[in-house]
């Protein structure tokens, strides 16, 4: 390490972290050392596709090693934070301890089950690359079993799929699901009457795409009611039990598979104040990402409440804030080292999209301040979630993939591992 170059670490490789980490790796101004739990980033737009069998993990991840080879000042390291010890300037993590000067926090959110544990121990979260392929596994052995199984309540509760949320992840998986039980499940499950196979869209408000616009939010639902997905609105999943899922209008559904995709929370970490701390534990940062109090310290991305005009609550939770919150951060410490006043955040908010199935979309554009719907919209985010992919090898691997899936067969990741592990 040179002793001349002050010590960045960045905890958490996701969008912020990750561009932070890159763009200092490109200038002479600091040893850089990313901290995160697991050896790779990933994409996690995209982790619904490999949820459902569409991309392999391959596809949309990628080892921190990997990408940091070439850079002399960019060093990873495997761990968990735990505690922060601000006065000493010293993270403890699961496995040591590691030193720094300046402190970045780029560790993103979790899944919120608002303290439901038979919710949290028995739901299907998609959070991580992990639920991600234990949920495919959980989806492809009910197919399985679902195949050879004559009791007709059996076969009900392997059937129904129950999602919880209505946001762009849960009209994303419900329209993947819905286009695989349409088209590819009938072909690979002959004995499996897939036209029997019922997915519930669970979503606490009135609305699919709460964020979005109007005309998105009633082309989600027209497209989810064509698709055969029976939507749910203005109801709340209460509680999850013996293969039953609780509705808060006193509905009750048989289902082995709850897949929640409703609510996330930032971490709390010991050493940072209490008084920091929003109640989904984001902290409170200023206007250059930086803790007041703490002016070693900056926060990005998902785990900072960076209060702003037209944002009373923060900026949305979004990978675009987040990876813009990285580039700037990097174009702040370059001034800093430079003995340069650092500028603030400003957020450029590029429009948002959500794809529901084959050939359909929506996308809320600013410039111009339009909503595109059906194949335009459906095109357009492919090739942007192409482009944002950390590096080449995964974009080319995911233009293959969707080749082969969406122009021609839709036909889904089959491999089952572990087809004995039973989570319920």
């Amino acid at each position: 390490m040179d002793k001349e170059r002050k010590k960045v670490v960045i905890v958490g490789g996701g969008f912020a972290g990750i561009n932070l980490a890159l763009a200092l790796s490109k200038v002479k101004y600091y040893e850089v050392v990313l901290v995160d739990k697991n050896n790779y980033n990933h994409f996690a737009p995209l982790l619904y596709q490999v949820a459902t069998g569409m991309l392999q993990v391959s596809s949309i991840s990628l080892p921190f090693r990997t990408l940091f080879k070439n850079k002399k000042h960019l060093r990873f390291r495997i761990g968990t934070l735990k505690k922060i010890d601000c006065e000493a300037r010293i993270l403890h993590l699961n496995n040591g301890k590691i030193t720094y000067d300046l402190l970045v926090l780029a560790t993103g959110t979790v899944t919120n089950f608002f303290g439901n544990e038979n919710i949290q121990n028995e739901a299907w979260p998609m959070k991580s690359v992990e639920d991600a392929v234990k949920l495919r596994n959980a989806l492809l052995r009910n197919a399985e079993k679902a195949s050879i199984t004559q009791d007709p309540e059996k076969l009900e509760v392997l059937r129904n799929i129950v999602i919880a949320g209505g946001g762009p992840a849960g009209v994303e998986v419900a329209g993947m699901l819905a286009e695989l039980r349409n088209r590819a499940l009938r072909k690979l499950y002959p004995d499996l009457d897939a036209s029997r196979l019922q997915i519930y869209l669970v979503e606490g408000s009135p609305n699919l795409l709460g964020g979005m616009r109007t005309a998105s939010q009633e082309y989600a639902m027209e497209s989810m009611k064509k698709l055969g997905i029976k939507v749910i609105p203005d109801v709340m999943v209460e509680d999850y039990r013996e293969e039953t899922v609780y509705l808060s209008n006193g509905q009750e559904i048989r289902s082995k598979t709850l897949i929640w995709t409703t609510g996330v929370r930032a971490q709390h970490f010991e050493g940072i104040p209490e008084e920091l701390y929003d109640k989904s534990f984001r902290i409170r940062v200023n206007q250059y990402n930086q803790i007041d109090s703490l002016p070693e310290i900056f926060v990005i991305g998902d785990a900072s409440l960076q209060e702003h005009e037209g944002f009373d609550d923060g900026y949305p939770q979004l990978g675009s804030v987040a990876t813009q919150h990285g580039k700037t951060l990097a174009k702040n410490l370059i001034r800093l080292a430079k003995g340069r006043a650092m500028e603030p955040f400003e957020y450029f908010d590029k429009g948002t999209m959500a794809i529901i199935g084959k050939s359909k979309a929506t996308a809320d554009l600013e410039i111009p301040k339009k909503t595109l719907t059906g194949w335009f919209a459906w095109a357009a985010w492919l090739t942007v979630h192409l482009f944002l992919l950390i590096n080449y090898r995964n974009r080319i691997k995911t233009m293959w993939e969707w080749t082969n899936s969406y122009l021609t067969t839709t036909e889904p990741e089959g491999l089952l591992l572990n087809p004995e592990n039973d989570k319920v």
